[in-house]
């Protein structure tokens, strides 16, 4: 009875695990191998958080001259994710930062994202005063992506701009986004 039993146990294990596909992520991402890389085109804001649950960072200057102002209306010209492309967006922040593209694999597990935009200087733990440079190496505090939140990341490129907080409605899904952090102003373009 006992053998019984252990075998019985045994061959339960081997039947589940042969239905599992070996992927502990639950995550909305597809599996695209543990060697692949994520690049910022193909799977894009897979695991973002949409709708930003705070405003921006703590020590965020307001733009004093923005091309868009807060409460003004735009059009989204280049697409984060899908349903952005050509949605109507209302400005809820503009602010005057350093904007990076960072390549970093996420804390909690995960294919590497290259090319990630964006975060900008506040987001970037002990950041300093002084921009960063393509090549250094920084810890993220940006929490806007699954994962992204204590990864370590390199800076792929970095731009002082004006950078703007939006809200909008996805053009594919109808969902709201709110605080959708970041556009540039050369992703934005008046209605």
């Amino acid at each position: 009875m006992k053998k019984a039993l252990i075998l019985f146990g045994l061959a339960a294990t081997l039947v589940l695990s042969a239905c599992g596909n070996g992927n502990n992520d639950t995550s909305s991402e597809p599996n695209k191998g543990n060697n692949e890389i994520q690049k910022e085109g193909e799977n894009g804001h897979a695991g973002m958080d949409h709708s930003g649950s705070s405003g921006a960072p703590e020590g965020m200057q307001k733009a004093a001259n923005p091309t868009f102002p807060e409460g003004s209306e735009a059009v989204i010209t280049d697409a984060h994710m899908d349903g952005m492309k050509d949605a109507a967006a209302m400005i809820a922040g503009a602010y005057d930062t350093t904007v990076y593209t960072v390549s970093y694999t996420p804390a909690n597990g995960g294919d590497r994202v290259t090319d990630h935009k964006w975060v900008v200087h506040e987001e970037i733990k002990d950041a300093g005063k002084e921009p960063l440079k393509p090549g250094d190496e920084v810890v993220l505090e940006a929490d806007h992506m699954t994962g992204m939140e204590g990864a370590e990341a390199t800076i792929d490129s970095a731009e002082q701009t004006t950078v703007y907080m939006i809200d909008f409605t996805s053009t594919t899904t109808g969902e709201e986004v709110k605080n959708h952090k970041w556009v540039t102003e050369d992703e934005l373009a008046l209605p």
